[in-house]
């Protein structure tokens, strides 16, 4: 698989409106993803002794941390857990899955960067009586899935910021927001932000809607919008990532870190987000994922697949929660990242 460094979310959304067409015209012609057992790799959990994790975003900040828990959980269960190097590319990924497939690794859990395009490889996989999980989202082809509550993580940034606005800007005063619009899992959580938001905060300007899931693409967007905007109060980010980029060109602009006329929040619950809003700054909340849940359900549901479930009983919905400076949920959180 290559090695190559890297490439950055805004490389990758550039490769995408390319090449990357190829790619989503491949997928047209899936196969059928119907398997008898007695073609099933895996007729039981005792039989998948390797699970492949396919996660394309390593820059994301998250990926350490839930890596590290779905490690320790196939170590307990005695499942030797392999990981792909998609370098941020669409057909690396396809790619790295056309491999892993035709090694007959009995179960993959992969994070498509472009769903429609893995309905191909997840069919082969189903083709092939493996086990397909898809993560972040759900395709057509699959055996289970593992979502994150993506608008429910939304709403709950949106109406904190909302109420935070009314108490502290009396309603009236200027927001951006870091959104995304490339998968499910950012479709839906910028929607529930959003429309939670600016249902609960209708006088407030929104000044930026703008694509960005991770720190320099989020840092360049909000400089330019302070270039229009000195006097923004509000950056709410569809990731961590994002929003923490956000924090960073705010900071730079020479607003006081414990400024009381700002805030900024995201989702995912990244470590130096949290840190900041432990610290009391003007980054106030994170709608926050266990890790230790996700890690643990990259290994527990394909084995629950793996020992006969079906989709609908063996998919996982985690759940997630707003964490805000004093709740003792952020310091467990924190503390997972150790």
């Amino acid at each position: 698989m290559s090695q190559t460094p890297d490439l950055s979310r805004r490389r990758f959304l550039g490769w995408t409106g390319g090449a990357g067409a190829a790619v989503l015209l491949a997928a047209c012609s899936a196969p059928s993803s119907s398997t008898d057992k007695k073609d099933k790799v895996a007729k039981s959990s005792k039989d998948v002794d390797k699970i492949a994790f396919d996660y394309p975003f390593t820059f994301l900040p998250v990926y350490a941390g839930v890596t590290k828990f779905a490690k320790a959980r196939a170590k307990e269960v005695g499942v030797d857990l392999t990981q792909t190097s998609d370098n941020g590319r669409p057909d690396v990924q396809a790619s790295n899955l056309d491999t892993v497939i035709a090694q007959k690794v009995p179960a993959i859990v992969s994070f498509p960067m472009v769903f429609e395009a893995l309905e191909t490889q997840a069919a082969a996989a189903l083709g092939a009586g493996l086990i397909w999980v898809t993560y972040g989202g759900t395709l057509k082809n699959q055996s289970a899935s593992i979502t994150f509550s993506f608008e429910e993580g939304g709403r709950l940034l949106g109406e904190d910021a909302a109420a935070w606005a009314k108490a502290n800007l009396g309603g009236k005063g200027k927001i951006a927001f870091l959104v995304d619009d490339t998968i499910q899992l950012g479709r839906e959580r910028t929607k529930g932000m959003m429309d939670a938001f600016t249902a609960a905060a209708p006088d407030m300007e929104v000044v930026g809607r703008e694509q960005a899931i991770d720190p320099d693409t989020g840092l360049s967007k909000i400089k330019a919008i302070l270039a229009k905007h000195p006097d923004l109060n509000m950056v709410l980010g569809i990731t961590d990532g994002a929003a923490f980029g956000g924090y960073k060109a705010l900071a730079e602009a020479g607003r006081a870190e414990d400024d009381a006329k700002t805030y900024v929040g995201g989702q995912d619950g990244d470590l130096g987000s949290l840190e900041l809003i432990r610290k009391g700054t003007f980054y106030r909340a994170s709608a926050a994922l266990q890790l230790r849940d996700i890690g643990n359900a990259v290994i527990d549901v394909p084995m629950a697949v793996a020992d006969g479930k079906s989709d609908a009983e063996a998919s996982t919905d985690v759940p997630i929660a707003l964490v805000k400076q004093g709740d003792d949920l952020l310091d467990e959180i924190i503390s997972q990242y150790s």
